[in-house]
């Protein structure tokens, strides 16, 4: 199975001021350009703000290669959604939505690619923790957000493994042939995953 870092780079030692900076603060620059994307509307400012992240991005030493494979997976989908904008409230507004998706994907990037992923579950597991007098479990929820991270690349890796294969062979114009193996992989991971969590006693509710 090809390892694939598909949608968000991968964390990349260095010393620069962004992976210096406090977790919280990175985690609040990730919510800011989320809220932002609900907020802006002139693609000229979704413009400037996707140049600033990318410019913060670079300034980690991170490379604009680790910057495009984390955009290059959404181009299609992003071309399909850009040109149906188009049609239907036109350009200036399907180039803002366009950009909007764009910053909060380099945004996103940018925490991962300058945080450890142990440090990044810390702080999920400290911004749980005010909820845990309503009934939530932050290791638990930690938990979940590290299977998915380590969950989506292979899955992606899958798809493009069979994708390959079925283009080898002729058939990759049959949905049958590039659905069911990944979702047979995919299943096989989910229980792999699950049988190694419950071999260690992680994910069980406390008594």
């Amino acid at each position: 199975m090809r390892g694939h870092g598909f949608l968000l780079a991968n964390y990349v030692p260095g010393n620069s001021v962004v992976h210096r900076a406090p977790l919280a603060l990175k985690f609040l620059l990730v919510v800011g350009c989320g809220l932002a994307s609900f907020l802006v509307v002139d693609w000229l400012v979704s413009a400037g703000v996707l140049a600033v992240m990318c410019g913060l991005f670079l300034l980690t030493g991170a490379g604009p290669r680790r910057l495009l494979a984390a955009v290059r997976p959404l181009l299609a989908v992003l071309l399909v959604i850009g040109l149906f904008q188009w049609w239907q409230l036109g350009g200036p507004t399907a180039g803002r939505i366009v950009l909007n998706i764009l910053v909060c994907v380099v945004a996103a990037s940018l925490l991962t690619a300058t945080t450890p992923m142990q440090r990044l579950l810390d702080g999920v597991v400290s911004l749980a923790m005010p909820f845990r007098r309503f009934g939530a479990d932050p290791e638990r929820f930690a938990l979940t957000i590290g299977v998915m991270l380590r969950s989506i690349p292979y899955i992606a890796g899958a798809f493009a493994d069979v994708r390959d294969s079925a283009r080898a062979r002729g058939l990759e114009r049959n949905p049958r042939a590039l659905v069911l193996p990944v979702f047979i992989t995919t299943v096989a991971y989910a229980r792999q995953t699950g049988e190694a969590l419950a071999a260690r006693g992680l994910g069980d509710a406390e008594d």
